[in-house]
């Protein structure tokens, strides 16, 4: 009876041991679907654009799939990130607008070019014995390029409405404001034909945004921008102030000059001496204010203004110094200022 008992507890466990391997076998040993080598097994290449990716958990092969699906385009989708950066402002303000896609959001996720394209999907999924997850990441071609087509058309309007002006705003700051937001636009206009054009699906009429830069440059050059600074006979007698805020202007590609200008950069500049009673150094401290304005029309267009405050053994030196760190700050914090203020005034306009 003892033999019998034992011989049926085998049984049992042997019975046991094999449901669980068939438990086992069924859940990550099924035979690897075709579309896991071949995407287009599954779907249909005149319809999609198919790919896989992997990953050790599901997560990760969505992501894979979605770079994959990415790198199909190459160069395509690539946007240098100060473009990318204005061109988002531009979205989000409102600026553009697109009938098909329901997110600017959707739009600037392609704009960096790194984890989404507009139409794409995740599509099978499947996980392997070893739990490797597998999925395909599918582009419909005709869904792309209707939602694109829709993107470059819109901008193409917009850059019709920035640059069909009237002579006389043209040649202005708005005008070369104008200009380079044309440029942006048309450089994403670029990426996304680029996209059609890999998808079968090519626009015509789209440009290149140098041609649109060339014609900022040439504007810029027709708009002198007249510097004048107000001191004291004793401050800053070699012109230091003045030639930073000339070489900033320069470097835009401004003209300096010019007594009937239409833009005139007011500098008002106060320097003076500063003593402390627990200080044995000299100290100097300068202010500087600058507005940019519309001598034409008596508005002030971009006000910029600091002070700052420098000491040494000496007071000739401490002055020296003053005036170098309100060089260094003119060349560094007025210049990025003014590149804001160009790039910005059409976005808000």
């Amino acid at each position: 009876m003892q033999n019998l008992r034992l011989e049926l507890l085998i049984k049992r466990s042997l019975f046991s041991l094999a449901l669980v391997f068939s438990a086992c076998a069924s859940s990550g040993s099924a035979r690897q679907p075709d579309w896991v080598r071949d995407p287009y097994t599954r779907y249909n290449r005149q319809e999609y654009i198919a790919v896989v990716g992997s990953g050790s958990t599901r997560q990760n092969a969505e992501r894979n799939a979605l770079s994959n699906l990415i790198a199909q385009f190459d160069q395509a989708i690539q946007v240098d990130e100060r473009i990318n950066t204005v061109y988002r402002e531009v979205v989000l303000s409102g600026t553009v607008n697109w009938s098909e896609v329901t997110s600017s959001e959707t739009v600037i996720a392609l704009s960096s070019g790194i984890d989404t394209l507009v139409g794409a999907e995740i599509g099978e999924a499947w996980v392997a014995r070893r739990g490797t997850d597998y999925v395909s990441a599918i582009l419909n071609r005709q869904r792309a390029a209707r939602v694109y087509t829709d993107m470059v058309r819109a901008n193409l309007a917009m850059i019709e409405l920035l640059i069909n002006i009237q002579p006389s705003e043209k040649y202005s700051l708005e005008g070369y404001s104008r200009f380079q937001l044309a440029a942006t636009i048309s450089d994403m206009t670029v990426v996304y034909g680029n996209l059609l054009n890999q998808i079968g699906m090519p626009v015509q009429g789209i440009r290149n945004g140098d041609v649109y830069r060339f014609e900022a440059a040439e504007i810029i050059k027709a708009i002198p921008v007249r510097v004048v600074v107000s001191k004291d006979s004793n401050v800053d007698r070699t012109g230091r102030i003045q030639s930073a805020f000339a070489q900033v202007l320069s470097e835009l590609g401004f003209q300096s000059g010019g007594s009937n200008s239409r833009y005139v950069l007011d500098v008002n500049v106060t320097q003076m001496p500063v003593t402390f009673s627990n200080s044995q150094h000299f100290w100097s401290r300068i202010e500087v204010s600058a507005n940019l304005g519309n001598a034409t029309a008596g508005v002030v267009l971009l006000p910029f203004s600091f002070n700052s405050r420098e000491g040494h053994s000496s007071q000739a030196e401490a002055d020296n110094r003053a005036i170098m760190t309100a060089e260094r700050r003119i060349m560094d914090e007025y210049a990025e200022l003014l590149r804001d203020y160009l790039s910005g005034m059409s976005v808000g306009s």
